[in-house]
This record gives structure tokens, sequence and C-alpha cells, in this order.
């Protein structure tokens, strides 16, 4: 077997972390300063003759209150294995998403969070880590499922037979999942799962439902406030149905995070082209939701993982 110096060692993981912070920074260059569809100076001209500094200030509020909001949740479901202060939640968090830039639809997020404990508690971070994003997911369904009916029932974007097919689908993969819950697969199960689920404490459950609902809240309201600053003057209820809708369909295809803007930006100028919103205005504001709220803590997670030391023994 061949053995590798400390010093070797030391150096490989100096270049892996090099490697990840300088492609995440070459993809964002690329993305916001080579896109032809993006005009800055448009945007710019707009923030100045509009004078919104305040409505700036808020939707940068809002970015951080949205990934913090994120760092409160891993923070109380980790409290389960160990508790950790802000501070190490925040680069757990940001460390991971940075990590995770390059992988479909963030799934190297898991193994980032990992890094950060023992080796023997990986199993049980991957665990908390598939609750923290699953409540997060399950409530981009709910408020996308409404959100897609209302929009639905004014544009008819499917058919009423369509959206009972789907419904009915939904009904039949939940009765099939209940009546197999007990089938093991490689000694794994619905039923254990579920057994798993039960074991963290219900107050540790409640408060990572209530920061997800928060989180939802923050984010879908920062897409409609920025619609607000670019004189999208649309009902209050048609447009966050159709920011629900978006943000459902969008998370219900398999991207990567660099990719994000642009799967929901494509979803986004279908819904909004209906709505008879600038094409422009659609894809710089799904642009700039992904600038704010992965690029931004990409930037700030990029200096823990060049400071990340591993809890895993060699």
């Amino acid at each position: 077997m061949i053995s590798v110096s400390h010093k070797a060692k030391q150096f490989l993981v100096l270049v892996v972390k090099l490697l990840i912070v300088g492609a995440a920074f070459y993809f964002i260059y690329k993305q916001l300063l080579q896109n032809d569809q993006l005009d800055w100076d448009k945007f710019i001209t707009l923030i100045k003759s509009k004078q919104s500094f305040g409505s700036i200030a808020l939707i940068l509020l809002l970015t951080f209150l949205n990934r913090f909001l994120e760092i409160l949740k891993w923070q109380n479901l980790v409290s389960v294995i160990r508790p950790v202060s802000v501070g190490e939640a925040s680069k757990q968090v940001l460390g991971a998403l940075t990590a995770a830039i390059f992988t479909p639809n963030g799934i190297g997020e898991y193994a980032g969070k990992a890094l950060f404990f023992e080796k023997s508690q990986t199993k049980k971070i991957v665990f908390l880590n598939l609750i923290c994003n699953g409540i997060q997911m399950v409530l981009t369904v709910i408020f996308g499922l409404f959100g897609l009916l209302y929009f639905n029932a004014s544009f008819q974007v499917i058919t009423t037979q369509t959206v009972l097919i789907l419904f009915g689908s939904l009904l039949v993969l939940f009765l099939v999942l209940f009546l197999a819950k007990r089938i093991t697969i490689k000694g794994y199960s619905i039923e254990k799962l579920i057994h798993k689920i039960n074991e963290i404490p219900k107050s540790v459950h409640r408060k990572n439902v209530v920061l997800a609902i928060g989180r939802y809240l923050v984010f879908s309201h920062q897409y409609y406030i920025l619609f607000l600053i670019f004189d999208v003057n649309l009902p209050y209820a048609l447009l966050m149905a159709t920011i629900t809708s978006v943000y459902f369909l969008a998370s219900s295809l398999p991207t990567f995070q660099f990719l994000d803007f642009a799967v929901k930006g494509s979803v986004a100028l279908y819904f909004f082209g209906l709505l008879d919103v600038n094409e422009w205005i659609v894809v710089f504001i799904s642009t700039l939701m992904w600038f704010l709220n992965v690029v931004l803590p990409v930037v700030i997670g990029s200096y823990f993982v060049l400071n990340f030391k591993s809890q895993w023994k060699s």
C-alpha cells in the first residue's frame, strides 16, 4: 500500500480547496459578466431614476434572513448530536453550500456538512440534512400546488383533467408507500425511516417547521418585492401564486446550483410571459435572486472552505 506523507496530504487538501473556490468564482464571473441577456447599465439607470435605496436595503435584509433562517434550521437539527453555536453552524452551512455548487441538486452539501463532524457521525449528519432540506421541499410542493391551482384557474396552463390525474397520482403514491413501508431493501425501509424521524424530539421538529415556513415566506416575498421595484404591478395573490408555481416546478427539475438561475429563469419566462411581464425583467430578477441567495453566500463560504479543517480521522 502506498503511504502518503503528512505534507503531501496537506498539499493535496490545499489544491482541492483552491480548485473548489477557483471554479466557483469562475462560474460566477462567467454567468454574471459574460451573459448577454443581462443589461447591468439598464439596471443601474433604473435604480438611480427610482432612488429606491430603501427597497435595496429591504432586499439585502431579506437576503440575510433567508440564509440566517437556514443556519438556525441546521443549528436546531444538529443539536440532536451536539450543540453548535450560530457561528459554527454558519461555517457548516456556507462551507457546504460552496462545496455543493457543482453537484446535481446540491448533493455535495451532504458530504460537505459531514466533514465538519467525526467520521462515525456521517450517517446521522446526512440524515439530519435530509430532514433539513426535506421540510423545505415539502413546503415548496404544498405552496406550489396551491399557487399553481390559483394560477391555472385564470390561465388554464393545464386542464382540469390533468390536475385530477396529478392529485390522483399523488394519492396512489402515498397509498403505495404506506402499504410498502415494511418492505426492506438493503436494511432500509420506510418504517425504519419514520422510526428514525420520530426519535428526534418533537420540539426540534416544530422549530424546524416554523423556521422553514419563515424561510419560504422570506425568499418568496423577496422575489415579490423585486418585481415591485421593476414596476410590475399585478394583484398580490396572482403574483405570489406565479412565484410559488415557478419555485415548485423549477425545484422539480434536476440542476446544478450554478445553473439554478437559468432553470428558474426559463420556467419564470413561461409563467410571467402569460402575464405580459417584460422578458428582460424576468431574466434579470431570476439572476438577481440567484446572485443574492447563492453567489453572496458562496463568496462568504469560500473563506470557510479555505480555512476548513476536517474532523475526520486519517
